[in-house]
């Protein structure tokens, strides 16, 4: 956890069988103007081992909010999408603004199966399948951000609680639930994206961000935009709270404007 007294707090929520370590790239660029947290969910990290379930993932970015202050911009990424999707609609006290990132298919129907049948085999040879994971970043990401990827550990071995854990889950309803800002952002050859529009919909304040030429967790590649987009949401909730206007919003943009 990185601590200061000027910026708007942010916590950063890491996707499956990674840990926290994955946004220091993100969290290092963005410098010391925001005070910042990056926990580990349970069966991940520093809590490898443990079991994962939702509620713990959603009570260890809560307790991470809480020693900040008690209020943040979430900003998760794949699973870190969804659980931050869970807090900000069973916690919108705690839950300044949301940016859910590669977290836009309801996880059911083929993509469920799919995601089941690769979680069973991961459980059932995780060594193989870490070491497959490590792989994959390295051939994804640059040598910085993968080194990030892979420096808190790799536990694919907890996959199968996650992925049941998920597909049991309503992101539409939790998104519904919440009445503050949201941005999905999306690599634009990202396969969790085919339901992005339904996620829009669900959103009372929403707006959709395609990352052109991005995938899944490529979208980690390019530090400084990523940094900037969370600095630009940062900046509007600030407004909001200080005494600008915040008017919801439903509308698709790259990083460029609007398309």
């Amino acid at each position: 956890m990185k601590a200061n007294t000027t910026g708007l707090p942010l916590v950063f929520v890491h996707g499956m069988r990674v840990s926290g370590t994955m946004w220091q790239p993100v969290i290092d660029t963005l410098g010391t103007r925001h005070p910042t947290a990056a926990p580990d969910l349970p069966g991940h990290g520093s809590r490898r081992g443990e079991p994962f379930t939702l509620p713990g993932a959603v009570a260890a970015v809560t307790d991470a909010i809480d020693a900040l202050g008690g209020r943040a911009l979430v900003v998760g990424l794949s699973l870190g999408g969804y659980v931050a999707v869970a807090t900000a609609g069973s916690h919108p006290d705690r839950v300044l603004g949301l940016v859910a990132m590669g977290c836009t298919a309801t996880p059911r129907g083929l993509l469920g199966a799919v995601y089941r049948g690769a979680a069973r085999a991961s459980a059932r040879y995780p060594h193989e399948a870490n070491r497959l994971s490590a792989f994959a970043f390295r051939r994804a990401l640059p040598g910085r951000q993968a080194r990030a990827m892979v420096s808190g550990g790799l536990t694919c071995g907890a996959m199968p609680d996650i992925v049941r854990a998920v597909s049991a889950m309503d992101p539409l309803a939790a998104l519904a639930a919440y009445p503050g800002p949201v941005w999905l952002v999306n690599g634009e050859r990202d396969h969790f994206r085919r339901d992005e529009r339904r996620f829009l919909r669900a959103c009372r304040d929403g707006r959709l961000i395609v990352r052109p030429g991005c995938g899944h967790v490529s979208s980690l590649a390019d530090t400084e935009a990523l940094a900037r987009q969370v600095r630009d949401a940062a900046a509007v909730v600030t407004a909001a709270r200080t005494g600008g206007t915040s008017v919801p919003t439903r509308h698709t943009t790259s990083p460029e404007g609007t398309r």
